[in-house]
């Protein structure tokens, strides 16, 4: 996904749980944000749907993951940013969900809203 932003201004926002709701559709709010954004609980539009997040890779202004964990299943994103020609950069989302063998069909399921939702975080962070 092309973003029209430096790598490290894409990485700022992105990573940043608080700003998740703003281009995350899934989510309604975050909430227990601790450790400067390492830890939080993604609040989602499915009524007690409350996964508790944590960030596990955290490279700037290049790669970012979070895991997330929600009774028997687990999810996990992971951000690539590549630095692109005259302030842009390139950012890729690999996506994956585990559990009750239910993980290959949530997680193609899911693949066209990520997607999505980085076309809005590109469009969002781009005003700022």
């Amino acid at each position: 996904m092309a973003f029209p932003v430096p790598a490290d201004r894409a990485f700022a926002y992105l990573a940043d749980p608080r700003n998740r709701p703003q281009w995350q559709s899934s989510l309604r709010s975050v909430a227990d944000v601790r450790r400067d954004g390492a830890a939080w609980t993604d609040v989602t539009v499915v009524p007690g749907v409350r996964p508790r997040m944590r960030t596990t890779i955290d490279e700037p202004p290049y790669r970012w993951a979070e895991e997330g964990e929600f009774g028997p299943f687990r999810a996990r994103l992971e951000l690539r940013l590549t630095p692109g020609e005259a302030g842009t950069c390139t950012v890729r989302a690999d996506f994956a969900v585990h559990g009750l063998g239910l993980g290959g069909l949530l997680t193609a399921g899911a693949r066209p809203a990520v997607a999505a939702d980085l076309r809005r975080a590109a469009r969002l962070v781009a005003r700022r």
